[in-house]
């Protein structure tokens, strides 16, 4: 088992994949899935790569669970190459540990998934009651216009049973499955232009200096406390992100017209991304008359805690935590910090779902990877939650 998610892993982190473009990993996980006679459908939208794959034992399985495994194939660009100690596409083993582009986030996940699944169909090929199903994407990581928020979006309307999904998303903090999600926090951008007088810095009384300007107010907006959090979320958060003056070419003896700035706020389910925009607006107006500001929202805060009424409905949170605990002995905390997820598309599906994945510390890194054994690790918990939502009773 430890050789095959091993194997697997490195042919997906030799796949470049830099989002949206696939690189051919997803035809990688589709051969795996069709040698386990799963059903695919390809949906491929413009420059975005996605598939659906499902195998069911059951004539009518409008009436059966239907467990997903979702994840992306893509990931960030590895950065500056010279500072990785091995190729970060051509997966190296040194000690122990892969190393790679993606061995985290999340192409190690992938595989774990899929020799999970490789490993129930050997033992219970024909004595299982459900459904198990894969939702891949390779757009993730960019803008994720193309990639699930559109497939799940086609699943639901063709009224697809979705009952439970695993995303395997990095979550886990120092020790495998440390950490699980049950949700996500909201992700606000803003963009804000200062307008001043261009002027010579010699003679700054003719001018008006948009950066002198904005100091102030961005003092203020940093000693804000926005909210508390809460036992689900951390406390909100802003980040400058972006600090541009319109004077170019390192000329240093002009006072620029204007400056642009971006912010992006993490913000919980305590507080309103309206309210974080009236606070920001009335923040700049103290300070600054002649400014404008430009705004989106890339994912809204969720909280996915769903009432068990079914009798029949099993508990994905408590399936997961107690497989956790068996297989790697730590129970794990349920604290949904990070960025954002694809799990914000899927909840709009009712379904339960949980981010559980390997250890998050070099993510999105120079010099990222897993450790082998977390690998192994990581798929014999998955397996063990297939057995436990999909095994009759």
């Amino acid at each position: 088992m430890l050789n095959q998610i091993v194997t697997l892993t490195k042919k997906l982190i030799n796949c470049p994949s830099i989002s949206p473009y696939d690189a051919g990993c997803q035809d990688i996980l589709i051969n795996a899935l069709h040698a386990l006679n799963f059903n695919i459908e390809i949906f491929n939208i413009k420059d975005t790569k996605n598939f659906w794959a499902y195998r069911h034992n059951n004539t009518d399985i409008n009436i059966v669970d239907t467990l997903i495994f979702a994840g992306h194939t893509d990931v960030v660009p590895p950065g500056d190459i010279k500072k990785w100690k091995f190729n970060p596409f051509q997966a190296i083993i040194k000690n122990n540990i892969l190393y790679g582009r993606g061995s985290i986030d999340m192409k190690g996940a992938l595989a774990a998934m899929i020799i999970a699944a490789k490993t129930f169909f050997n033992k219970y090929s024909n004595c299982y009651n459900g459904r198990l199903a894969f939702l891949i994407t390779s757009d993730e990581e960019g803008t994720a216009v193309n990639g699930t928020q559109k497939v799940i979006k086609e699943l639901i309307n063709r009224k697809e049973k979705l009952d439970y999904f695993i995303l395997g998303e990095p979550t886990s903090n120092k020790i495998l499955g440390d950490n699980i999600k049950n949700g996500r926090r909201g992700s606000l951008n803003i963009e804000l232009i200062v307008k001043g007088i261009q002027g010579h810095v010699a003679y700054h009384k003719l001018a008006i200096n948009p950066i002198h300007q904005i100091i102030p107010a961005l003092n203020e907006l940093l000693l804000i406390k926005w909210d508390k959090g809460n036992e689900f979320f951390p406390k909100t958060s802003m980040q400058i992100t972006h600090m541009l003056s319109s004077i170019k070419n390192n000329i240093n003896n002009i006072i620029p017209s204007n400056i642009l700035l971006k912010f992006n706020f993490r913000f919980s389910n305590e507080i309103h991304y309206k309210d974080i925009l009236i606070i920001f607006n009335k923040t700049i107006k103290k300070y600054i008359k002649n400014f404008n500001i430009k705004w989106n929202i890339s994912g809204l805060p969720f909280l996915n805690l769903p009432e068990i009424n079914n009798l029949n409905t099993k508990n994905l949170i408590n399936i997961v935590k107690k497989n956790i605990k068996l297989v790697n002995n730590i129970y794990p905390t349920v604290f949904n910090d990070g960025g954002t997820s694809d799990a914000r598309f899927i909840i709009k599906s009712k379904s339960q779902i949980i981010e559980l994945g390997l250890i998050n510390s070099t993510i999105h890194k120079i010099n990222e990877c897993v450790k082998i054994n977390d690998l192994y690790l990581l798929s014999k918990i998955y397996y063990n939650i297939i057995k436990d939502i999909l095994l009759k009773n």
